[in-house]
């Protein structure tokens, strides 16, 4: 039976993105309107994640009310969880304590960007609904693939279609029709907003997807489904290695060039 304490607690935190159910049956948003979000993702998600994670550890990148971050320590692991939102976050620590899993979340307000003032890597990361929100989308995806021990998780919203175009290494400089195939890797830009959201910036086809997890070192191991991929670090030395974890522009981008760079005067 639902707590009158724990239903105003709810209400006072709300409104509430992550439809939690609560240890007594409360649910945070039993009236979303994509249903019972984000439950019916992680079934998605579910089977191809270690039933046992004790001694992983793992990133929860725009961890929301925390929904993901919850899943990951009931099977063991030691999860940083971070999003911009203060309001997210006093949600997720609150739904945290009444799951009693508290001692093993660490929440971090902070930008996906920060990843680049830390050298820790993480068994696990999560990068699910935050990729088309970056107005750097592949500064993000580098900090993100370069944090990647393992597995990482990623979930973009994506333009309709699946065609992939077989991989050009090349191309004459005046003969472009090739870029207008569907199956080209294409991110479109949203210039305003995208179902009333103005920080939807970018809306990747699926081939951009495969592309963009090349470039940044990574390699896609399955399609799941509901836009999610399945990744994990290519080898160095593989076909895959298009590029290295932390190339010179990523260390100019994040105010780390090497020793020895050219200075602008």
């Amino acid at each position: 039976m639902t707590s009158p304490t724990r239903a105003r607690m709810v209400e006072r935190l709300g409104p509430w993105f992550h439809n939690l159910h609560l240890p007594d049956g409360t649910q945070t948003a039993p009236q979303h309107q994509l249903g019972d979000f984000p439950r019916y993702k992680w079934e998605v998600l579910r089977p191809h994640i270690p039933d046992d994670l004790d001694g992983w550890t793992a990133l929860d990148l725009g961890c929301n009310a925390g929904f993901y971050s919850f899943e990951l320590a009931r099977r063991g692991a030691r999860v940083t969880a971070i999003d911009l939102d203060e309001r997210y976050l006093e949600q997720a620590r609150w739904a945290a304590n009444e799951y009693g899993l508290e001692h093993a979340i660490t929440f971090r307000q902070m930008q996906v960007y920060e990843l680049a003032s830390t050298q820790e890597r993480f068994d696990l990361v999560l990068f699910m609904g935050l990729f088309y929100h970056l107005r750097y989308p592949l500064l993000g995806l580098d900090l993100v693939a370069a944090r990647t021990r393992r597995q990482l998780i990623f979930q973009t919203l994506t333009r309709p279609g699946v065609q992939v175009e077989r991989q050009i290494m090349d191309q004459p400089l005046f003969e472009r029709d090739l870029l207008n195939r569907p199956g080209w890797p294409s991110l479109a830009f949203i210039e305003h907003s995208f179902a009333g959201d103005p920080t939807n910036w970018w809306v990747p086809n699926h081939a951009c997807v495969l592309a963009m997890m090349r470039s940044s070192g990574m390699r896609v191991m399955a399609h799941l489904g509901q836009e999610i991929y399945l990744c994990e670090p290519a080898a160095r030395d593989g076909p895959d290695a298009t590029v290295p974890v932390e190339s010179p522009e990523l260390l100019a981008a994040t105010g780390r060039a090497r020793h020895g760079a050219a200075r602008m005067m």
